[in-house]
């Protein structure tokens, strides 16, 4: 069975849960398949090492029930005090200044982040284009006449050019590294607010 046929047959088998249990469920083992293709596995022996269907809904269906039945004795609905209600009020200069703050120190450091990604895929960029220029500007030299400066400047180029490679190679990884980072970092966030929202 290959990774579509699974989560197709996943999807259906869990369609009276709710749209973002479904959706989470897809993405863990659309993931998980990713994980055991890059260890080598053929689609098909991913897929089959994941275990049967049938085995996968049956523990969701158990563990969504665990997770549903702490949820309700977790949840405890109250009402603020007025006292609450006034310091929340009075006090709230203070704490949404610090939560500003904390955003703005937070997302200062994203895209600084992303700022430092950049100049290295502009450095990989000025490498190759480095190379592809001296290599030209080699066989111009070495046509001309001047056979040493010519095979030095090639070989100026081969090197730019090798470096350049290598740049990309860490570029991309450096990249994609950072982006599989935001996306825990948003799971996270999205997990915080669904524990307030069910502590309320």
């Amino acid at each position: 069975m290959c990774k579509q046929e699974f989560l197709s047959q996943l999807r259906k088998g869990l369609s009276n849960l709710p749209k973002n249990d479904i959706e989470e469920h897809l993405t863990f083992y659309s993931e998980m398949i990713d994980d055991r293709m890059e260890e080598g596995l053929s689609e098909e022996e991913a897929v089959a090492a994941i275990g049967s269907i049938d085995t996968l809904l049956s523990q969701i269906t158990v563990e969504t029930s665990l997770v549903k039945s702490e949820k309700e004795k977790v949840m405890v609905k109250r009402k603020l005090k007025t006292w609450e209600i006034v310091l929340l009020v009075l006090g709230s200069p203070i704490w949404f200044s610090l939560a500003v703050a904390v955003a703005s120190v937070v997302f200062s450091l994203y895209v600084s982040l992303w700022a430092v990604i950049i100049s290295l895929w502009a450095a990989s960029a000025s490498l190759a284009a480095c190379g592809i220029g001296c290599i030209a500007a080699g066989v111009g030299y070495a046509a001309n006449g001047y056979g040493s400066s010519g095979i030095a400047m090639i070989g100026c180029g081969l090197i730019c050019a090798g470096l350049s490679i290598i740049m990309f190679y860490g570029c991309h990884w450096a990249s994609k590294g950072f982006i599989m980072l935001t996306n825990k970092f948003a799971v996270w966030i999205k997990k915080c607010f669904r524990k307030k929202e069910v502590a309320q």
